[in-house]
């Protein structure tokens, strides 16, 4: 019943609607009870949804887990992000490390001599969230593959968990929600992204958990709204306002993962005003449901100033917090900024440790932004544009020229082998979720369901701010926040194209039947693709021939 409005009496403060005048929808057909269009009960499988939900999360786990500390050394940027992980481990915040000859840092790592940082601070690029998670996996593990690289599988395991609930509450489906789950579970950039140490699965993560949490939010309002016209308080009284609207925990919740996911990269600010806007947009549709009497302005009031201070305002103070271990730690990069250069004007307010932080923050958007990388140049580098076909995906790692017979190369002789990581997205799925995003965009313009604008803003903030910076080396691998969404926005439209669930009493409709097949065919196609590429996603040793045909294009070479 997506964007149809029921006629409902608004009779004044402290007196209800008429229940009874439900109103009829463009077919003259009567619509169902306020109740369940403002909240649709969820599914009565609450046992089966958790079975089904921890079965996939399961097979998720298996696949980003297994073989986890293989290669044994650092991959890509892991000989960034695990050094500073265990840097703020050991001293609390981020040190430089011997870096001459070249490697000597890794080499010595890997054989076992942690001893290889400076007393000097280092300047880190991003936020400390992401390194402190890999360095709990140092702690628990041990700094070594396995344990910088523990904590990304976790979190990019339970991101799938996180889908498949998302989802079956948007559609009030376990099926369509642990499809959705399948998807991500077998995507090829999001497992690679689970299996090295880098920083962008957990915005991933933070990210889906912040939306997850608005979804939910949204749910709990609505749900309120509907039981204040059971109960005769009214939806435009004082009481119902103050008791359901001011205080409204899932979005405190969002806040402090959008204040996760900022304090991990900077690039969730625009996955935080995208869904700020569709929040809002979501509470002046609910004030519209239920027939409130100027809707656009109350919701300004009533719900945009709390949703401002519920999910930026948190968001802020989640993520200065984030900055905890800097603020305490004097020898920390520009700590010492503020105490060799007196404040002017009104920054005589600010504390110098704040000064100093923010000072750092000049210096950490310097570098991102300004003209030394700018000029840079890197062979993966990949535009934007191409990211949605995955036009030129990166590849973490290689082992080149294994010749037959060694390191268990069976070409034959004159044909060696190599082993590679490439960090390239399940192509059936990527495909097939451009088409759905296509798709989603038209079924929520078009029949204005609310459904399908998740993945819409989720993915459109994920992805096209990046066109803003095309101008310095952006990769492909960043875009493993937007897959998330993509297979949103693909169950849903897969839901679509199985048709209604039919009842126990009802035989398979031809139309279900169909449907089934066609969804059916889809995830068991990307389940065998994902299996294909399987050998380039884990390092294993192929022919040369045989890597060249998972290579479908010029450019993934």
């Amino acid at each position: 019943m997506a964007g149809v409005t029921a006629v409902i009496d608004d009779q004044g403060a402290g007196s209800a609607p008429a229940l009874e005048t439900l109103g009829r929808d463009a077919f003259g057909r009567r619509l169902p009870p306020v109740k369940e269009r403002l909240y649709p009960p969820m599914p009565r499988d609450f046992d089966g949804g958790w079975i089904a939900t921890l079965a996939i999360t399961a097979f998720a786990a298996i696949l980003r887990f297994w073989n986890l500390g293989n290669p044994v050394k650092f991959v890509f940027d892991e000989t960034y992000y695990a050094k500073d992980a265990f840097s703020l481990l050991k001293f609390g915040y981020a040190r430089q490390f011997i870096d001459k000859p070249e490697g000597i840092a890794d080499k010595q790592i890997l054989a076992g001599n942690l001893d290889v940082f400076k007393d000097t601070p280092s300047l880190t690029v991003h936020p400390e969230v992401g390194k402190w998670m890999i360095a709990a996996g140092e702690q628990l593990f041990g700094m070594n593959s396995f344990g910088w690289r523990f904590m990304p599988a976790l979190f990019g395991t339970l991101t799938v968990l996180l889908v498949i609930r998302t989802v079956r509450r948007m559609t009030r489906s376990t099926l369509i929600g642990g499809i959705a789950g399948l998807l991500l579970a077998v995507d090829g950039l999001h497992f690679v992204m689970s299996r090295v140490a880098l920083l962008d699965i957990f915005l991933a993560f933070w990210l889906v958990a912040a939306v997850s949490c608005l979804v939910a939010d949204r749910d709990w309002t609505r749900r309120r709204h509907a039981e204040s016209l059971e109960d005769g308080t009214g939806p435009g009284t004082r009481r119902a306002v103050g008791r359901l609207l001011l205080v409204r925990p899932w979005r405190i919740a969002a806040g402090v993962c959008f204040g996760l996911a900022l304090g991990t990269k900077w690039s969730a600010v625009w996955v935080i005003a995208g869904f700020g806007l569709l929040a809002f947009a979501w509470d002046l549709g609910a004030r519209r449901a239920i027939g409130v009497r100027r809707p656009f302005w109350r919701s300004v009031v009533v719900d945009g100033i709390p949703a401002f201070l519920s999910i930026v305002l948190v968001a802020l103070v989640t993520y200065t917090a984030t900055w905890t271990g800097w603020l305490l730690h004097d020898n920390a990069y520009d700590h010492d900024y503020a105490s060799k250069n007196p404040a002017h004007g009104v920054m005589k307010v600010v504390p110098d440790d704040f000064r100093s932080l923010i000072h750092y923050h000049q210096e950490v958007l310097a570098f991102h932004t300004g003209d030394y990388i700018k000029n840079a140049t890197h062979p993966y580098s990949s535009h934007p544009a191409g990211w949605p076909i995955i036009a030129r995906p990166i590849g973490f790692d290689a082992v080149n020229d294994i010749k037959p017979g060694t390191n268990g190369c069976e070409a034959p002789q004159g044909t060696n082998c190599l082993s590679v990581i490439s960090a390239v997205g399940t192509p059936l799925l990527w495909w097939g979720g451009a088409l759905a995003l296509l798709a989603s965009l038209v079924l929520w313009i078009a029949q204005r369901d609310w459904r399908f604008g998740v993945p819409i803003v989720g993915y459109l903030t994920c992805w096209v701010p990046w066109f803003f910076f095309d101008s310095r080396p952006i990769f492909f691998f960043y875009a493993v926040t937007m897959i998330p969404f993509t297979v949103m926005a693909v169950s849903l439209v897969l839901g679509k194209i199985l048709g209604p669930a039919r009842t126990a009493f009802q035989a398979a409709t031809p139309r279900r039947l169909i449907g089934s097949a066609v969804v059916g065919a889809y995830v068991v196609l990307v389940v065998l693709n994902f299996a294909y590429i399987w050998p380039i996603l884990t390092d294993k040793v192929l022919p040369h021939p045989d890597w060249l045909n998972r290579m479908w294009f010029k450019s993934w070479i």
